[in-house]
């Protein structure tokens, strides 16, 4: 953590900012002495019980940390089989050249808690009758207690005429994927110099970070102002949802800055296919009047694309039965859980928390850091045949990245309303901020890596 710290530092200070006005504002906001804690012992329990827990992204990672800490015995077994453990919301700042490509991820073995025992395999079915996971190599597992972390997944094929492999073929691309990341960067260095249309979307789901497309979108206008090629290029902003950003604190200042940048946006938009060959994107729009949904299909002919995919809960998830099965998040199978207490609705010893859980608030590492020990309380305190008491409030943030040196730190609860957290009190966050610039970019990646996944922040 200190080697980690010390080259950020290094890296401020080439930019100009002094390192003690930046150790400031790192105890100003509490974060120094959450990154200096080894432990985080809020209690100890001699609860018993084998958890099996789905996934080893933010959420996972988090909680076997985390109950790793609280249990006396803990009887913890954590299934995923990925090689690395990406931070993804630098792909963002990878895709706009803040970052490397090799800042954002680090061994997975690495950040695996010592003590539990990792099953490097993937999840094929859930049996939620019968208490087993089975996987693709390792057979069926049992569990007392289920932890379901198992992320998101991507659905390229449902935009027609382009795949995860193609992505960055007739300059669409898409930050969802790292390799997709970096060819994003590519081509808006190429864009920024040659000029003409950019379409840049978002998606009709519940999708992971749902201010990226905004992000991607303000940075690369800001690119080309940058390089003095502004007036060659042309943006435009679809959004499949009723409104630009749905939190009304944040709101106003979100469409005064893409007025001021020239930057049109239309809402209620769903992106159909694309034609990578003659560089054209199929798009609908759909508009409800009373009972009837009213669509209308378009063509836009562009330059460069960035588009979002729909996003659904992994299959296995739906095949369990364990998504919602009503409601606006039963289309995607998002888990079926209590927002408040992260526990099943119907499956009391199944845990859900993280991007896979079906709770309406945004999939964001802010809202996994604050569901974290919520979750784990409440899963030992059913280990401990008691009630689940903890509740999570629906905190999440967005730091929408509005240029390079400013953020509009969004943070928010269940009733869209602001949840802003200390220093942030402290000023104006309804406008973009420089000191939120510097909590996105030299602060969150380290606090997630050797916090966050630690069980300490």
């Amino acid at each position: 953590m200190t080697h980690e710290l010390e080259r950020q530092l290094e890296v401020l200070e080439k930019k100009g900012i002094d390192r003690r006005h930046f150790f400031r504002i790192l105890a100003a906001s509490g974060l120094m002495a959450s990154l200096s804690t080894n432990k985080a012992h809020a209690f100890s329990s001699n609860a018993k019980g084998k958890i099996v827990i789905i996934g080893g992204g933010a959420a996972g990672i988090s909680m076997a940390a985390r109950l790793k800490g609280w249990l006396n015995d803990p009887d913890i077994t954590l299934i995923d089989p990925s090689d690395r453990q990406f931070y993804q919301p630098g792909f963002t700042l990878i895709a706009s050249g803040v970052y490397k490509p090799d800042e954002v991820w680090k061994k997975q073995e690495d950040c695996m808690p010592s003590g539990i025992k990792w099953v490097k395999d993937s999840v094929t079915a859930v049996d939620p009758v019968w208490n087993q996971v089975t996987t693709a190599q390792n057979g069926k597992i049992p569990y007392d207690f289920l932890v379901l972390t198992p992320g998101l997944q991507c659905n390229w094929e449902k935009v027609e005429g382009i795949t995860q492999k193609t992505l960055g073929q007739g300059n669409a691309h898409s930050i969802y994927d790292f390799e997709g990341a970096q060819k994003t960067w590519q081509a808006i260095q190429a864009f920024a110099q040659k000029g003409g249309k950019g379409i840049y979307t978002d998606t009709y789901t519940k999708h992971k970070c749902g201010g990226a497309p905004k992000k991607i979108c303000l940075l690369t206008e800001h690119y080309a102002r940058k390089q003095g090629t502004r007036e060659k290029l042309d943006f435009h902003y679809y959004t499949a949802s009723k409104e630009l950003y749905d939190v009304p604190y944040f709101t106003p200042r979100l469409i005064e800055i893409y007025k001021e940048r020239n930057v049109p946006y239309k809402v209620n938009v769903r992106v159909k296919g694309v034609d990578t060959q003659a560089k054209r994107v199929y798009m609908e729009k759909v508009v409800t009047k009373g009972e009837e949904k009213i669509t209308t299909p378009f063509v836009e002919d562009y330059e460069f694309l960035h588009f979002v995919p729909p996003m659904s809960a992994p299959d296995f998830v739906r095949e369990a039965g364990l998504g919602w099965t009503e409601g606006k998040l039963a289309a995607d199978a998002w888990v079926m859980v209590d927002k408040e207490t992260l526990v099943h609705k119907k499956y009391p010893n199944i845990i859900s928390l993280g991007d896979v859980a079906g709770i309406p608030t945004s999939k964001t590492s802010a809202a996994i850091r604050k569901q974290v020990p919520i979750a784990a309380k409440n899963l030992i305190a059913l280990m401990e045949g008691k009630e689940p008491t903890e509740k999570y409030n629906g905190y999440a943030a967005c730091p929408i990245v509005t240029d390079y040196g400013h953020v509009l730190l969004c943070e928010f609860d269940y009733e869209k309303n602001p949840d802003v957290s200390f220093p942030f009190t402290l000023i104006d966050t309804s406008k973009e901020q420089w000191l939120a610039w510097l909590l996105k970019v030299y602060i969150l990646k380290p606090l997630y890596f050797y916090g966050m996944l630690n069980g300490i922040a």
